[in-house]
């Protein structure tokens, strides 16, 4: 029974307790995010978010009932750790990438997508359209965990997946690369089929509810609407980028 629940738990990319995380951040395993019992003062707990914020870890603090509906072994001592599927990419080795293949950058910026099904969803359309990288912000963000692993249907073993602290930061380097940030907005002045993505380009998916956030939807050069012919105004993000990503493709291919 208990080796059944250790493969499970791996499977799921879930580690728990306190020696198992240690052991983790020591083997310089790829943590996507440790969670810390909000509230408890003990210094083994301190250590882990010490050494995990070092490594440049997230560290986020739950409560209690938050932690035991997230354990399997229901012995998680206060902490839980995520572990990411692969190890993240740098913006960098992205735009590298891209022209090491003699291509114009495309990238796809997602701007706090919660839902991992849709991160998930993003990245798979994104390998399939040739995009050279995805871009999340670390906090308020799914990350490359099993299940976003799992809906990308194998695809984040190709695209490469960086993780920034800023957003606007990165879209102002991504303009001074020469890239062109288009952020998808119903409201956006520029239609969809109007919009030239032949070039180095960025495109920002805002998150599910929101859309994109005002700092970052400043920072983009242009607002691009997709043609809504229903009666509901909003498209699922990782339907958006879809959009936007083969419309890139097309032209591309001119």
């Amino acid at each position: 029974m208990e080796d059944w629940k250790t493969r499970n738990e791996e499977a799921d990319g879930v580690i728990e307790g306190r020696n198992a995380v240690i052991e983790a951040l020591r083997a310089g395993t790829a943590i996507d995010k440790i969670y810390l019992q909000k509230g408890e003062t003990d210094k083994t707990l301190g250590h882990i978010a010490a050494k995990a914020r070092a490594a440049g870890t997230v560290v986020v603090e739950a409560d209690r009932r938050k932690l035991d509906a997230m354990s399997r072994t229901h012995a998680h001592q206060g902490v839980i750790a995520l572990a990411a599927v692969r190890a993240y990419a740098s913006v960098e080795e992205i735009l590298r990438s891209a022209a090491d293949k003699g291509e114009p950058p495309l990238i796809v910026v997602c701007d706090e997508l919660s839902d991992p099904h849709n991160l998930g969803a993003v990245i798979r359309t994104a390998e399939c359209a040739g995009a050279h990288g995805v871009v999340i912000p670390k906090r308020r963000s799914a990350g490359l965990t099993a299940v976003v692993a799992k809906t990308s249907a194998g695809a984040v073993a190709h695209v490469p997946v960086a993780r920034v602290p800023n957003l606007p930061a990165l879209l102002e380097e991504l303009k001074k690369q020469g890239l062109w940030v288009f952020g998808t907005a119903a409201d956006g002045a520029t239609r969809l089929y109007d919009a030239d993505l032949k070039g180095p380009a960025a495109i920002v998916i805002g998150s599910e509810g929101e859309g994109m956030g005002r700092l970052v939807r400043e920072h983009c050069d242009v607002l691009v609407s997709i043609p809504m012919r229903g009666k509901l105004n909003s498209l699922n993000a990782s339907a958006a980028a879809a959009i936007l990503l083969y419309e890139a493709v097309r032209q591309r291919m001119e």
